[in-house]
């Protein structure tokens, strides 16, 4: 999971707990103000100390790595492009990387036109989006489904 600069604390806690429940590789930080102190341990009930993470100065950076990588990079974000996460299939063996926007401004559009699949959540309520954590839980459940099926 690479993250373009989530910055609420309460929110990168509850970002290890949900990378820990699935399993993920490595969660990575992008951005120059990540507080990784005391209000995001109250969250992350301790999986900061072993889910693998790291901190990134630039997200633009870090996405050529994971292209020289031979990763499939999935952005969560509602945008013109975007399909429905119901709709999405999965269809690579390559190592797969989602890409989570700032809480504020979403995914940018500099980054959205470098991944493979942009995906969004249908919403049907009045609101127009969704906190991040939960977003991200949706769609690793989703895409966990899909590889294990």
């Amino acid at each position: 999971m690479v993250c373009d600069n989530v910055n609420n604390a309460p929110n990168i806690g509850s970002l290890f707990r949900i990378a820990d429940a699935f399993g993920i590789e490595e969660l990575i930080f992008c951005g120059s103000d990540i507080p990784l102190g005391k209000r995001m341990t109250k969250t992350s009930r301790s999986t900061e100390k072993y889910v693998n993470h790291s901190i990134q100065a630039d997200i633009e950076t870090q996405i050529k790595t994971l292209k020289a990588n031979n990763y499939y990079l999935i952005a969560l974000e509602i945008s013109e492009n975007s399909q429905p996460l119901t709709d999405f299939t999965l269809n690579t063996k390559q190592p797969i990387a989602l890409i989570l926007g700032d809480e504020n401004f979403g995914v940018s559009e500099s980054i959205l036109q470098q991944v493979d699949a942009i995906v969004h959540i249908n919403m049907f309520g009045n609101n127009s989006s969704m906190n991040v954590v939960q977003a991200t839980s949706i769609a690793l459940y989703e895409i966990t489904k899909q590889l294990n099926s």
